[in-house]
């Protein structure tokens, strides 16, 4: 099995529509992975049927057992994170649970054991059916952390969905930017697709995301999506792509279809014929021949 990770060095550049699109295009032999936890929202085109549901301990969290403080403060004096504070009464202290970074420092030093260090549980993560093959995805608390593991975790269940049902492909949907979930999908990938727009903004991000994919040292290409705002750019960033030992693979033009099939729950590809669907499927290619050549 190869494993195709679709990320981008900013968010807004169009790469979970491409990976929707992608799904559409590759053989029924796929698993697909959303590992964009964070900010999911692949489910949102491919309507996926759940079929497995658990919940996601990523971390723990301090609770204070106010029977047992005796309002020493030396929790309030060790927190890093500003998280506790008088309890109403005024008597005791209380966590403040979206604030605390369960580092676990407070219940190290109260002198009362007041302090539990519980897991917590973070989120949650789905084993689903989609018309394009089964899917693996998750959703993240409201202000609630430890994404890298919780990306490390998906792409885990789905490769163990690959190889039950002996499937030839994994498409993982990344995350945005250069921190730790994305250094989470990219651990041990096959091949990536940067997914970049011609803009300043653009270009500076996918620049620092190529840094970023020099230390795992793995095998990339890239497209241009909305290529035709600013030509002069995507020219640049196609030469830039080369040099840095990318592969430019395609550009997709901007094109209002994509919006309207998003509205819809399809992707471009499936909601007909027109110049940015065409873009993709010449893309998709080039991306299925630069995956079977690493064999």
């Amino acid at each position: 099995m190869k494993e195709l990770v679709v990320i981008s060095g900013k968010g807004g550049t169009g790469k979970t529509s491409v990976v929707a699109s992608l799904a559409t295009l590759a053989p029924p032999f796929t698993v697909l992975a959303d590992c964009d936890v964070d900010a999911a929202d692949l489910h949102l085109i491919l309507s996926p049927t759940i079929r497995h549901r658990e919940d996601f301990v990523g971390g723990s969290r301090a609770t204070i057992d106010s029977s047992l403080c005796i309002a020493c403060g030396q929790c309030v004096q060790y927190c890093r994170f500003d998280a506790i504070h008088p309890a109403p009464d005024g008597k005791t202290y209380q966590v403040d649970a979206i604030a605390c970074e369960g580092c676990g420092v407070c219940e190290r030093f109260c002198p009362a054991e007041a302090i539990d260090f519980s897991p917590a549980v973070n989120g949650e993560w789905y084993i689903s059916d989609t018309r394009y093959g089964p899917m693996v995805h998750a959703r993240l608390g409201i202000a609630e952390e430890n994404s890298g593991k919780l990306v490390t975790l998906v792409r885990k269940k789905a490769k163990e969905t690959a190889a039950a049902k002996d499937l030839d492909l994994m498409i993982t949907d990344g995350s945005p930017g250069v921190g730790c979930p994305v250094m989470a999908s990219l651990t041990g990938a096959d091949a990536v697709l940067l997914v970049t727009e011609p803009t300043p903004s653009g270009f500076h991000d996918l620049d620092r995301v190529v840094d970023l994919l020099q230390r795992f040292q793995l095998p990339a290409m890239v497209c241009i999506n909305k290529a035709d705002l600013n030509l002069e750019l995507t020219a640049q960033i196609e030469a830039y792509a080369m040099k840095r030992g990318l592969q430019p693979v395609g550009r997709i033009p901007y094109s209002p279809a994509v919006t309207e099939a998003q509205t819809v729950g399809l992707s471009v590809v499936e909601y007909g014929d027109n110049e940015a669907a065409s873009s993709v499927k010449a893309i998709w290619e080039r991306v299925a021949q630069f995956i079977e050549s690493l064999n």
